[in-house]
């Protein structure tokens, strides 16, 4: 089996990597990916506490990220229900979003991930139902 490419660390101005303030990629091996985020002041609410959106987003991406590391980039995963919870808040500095493959299938996967401080307090936890859909298809409905 040949290794898939890790994807860049960070994108173009607009791109989700941008968007989602992402900072590197520290882990892509197939079933588990690592990255770190940055938490922006203008991503906070109520003095300084990350908006849920964000953990949810940084979260879904190491998963996706996971999946991507596992089954390459023919297949797009999708999700069909995300979970989250919250145990601290995510405040400016720098976090880390990890995700893992807990089970597969066919076309069905799960996922669970969590976001956690640099120094390994946990933020919050995450599960995921995805369903990999042929890249070529998702393309060809694209507008």
């Amino acid at each position: 089996m040949t290794a898939i490419p890790t994807p860049p660390d960070t994108g173009p101005a607009g791109s989700l990597p941008h968007s989602l303030a992402q900072r590197r990629i520290i882990r892509f091996d197939p079933g588990h990916a690592v990255i770190e985020y940055e938490v922006l002041p203008g991503m906070c609410h109520s003095g300084g506490v990350a908006q849920g959106g964000f953990v949810t987003g940084w979260i879904d991406a190491a998963m996706a990220h996971a999946v991507m590391a596992q089954f390459g980039f023919e297949r797009v995963p999708i999700s069909l229900e995300l979970k989250v919870s919250f145990f601290a808040p995510a405040n400016p500095g720098r976090v880390l979003a990890e995700g893992w493959i807990e089970r597969a299938g066919g076309r069905t996967l799960f996922a669970e991930g969590r976001l956690t401080t640099l120094d390994g307090k946990i933020l919050a936890k995450a599960s995921s139902t995805i369903s990999l859909i042929d890249a070529a298809k998702v393309r060809e409905k694209m507008v």
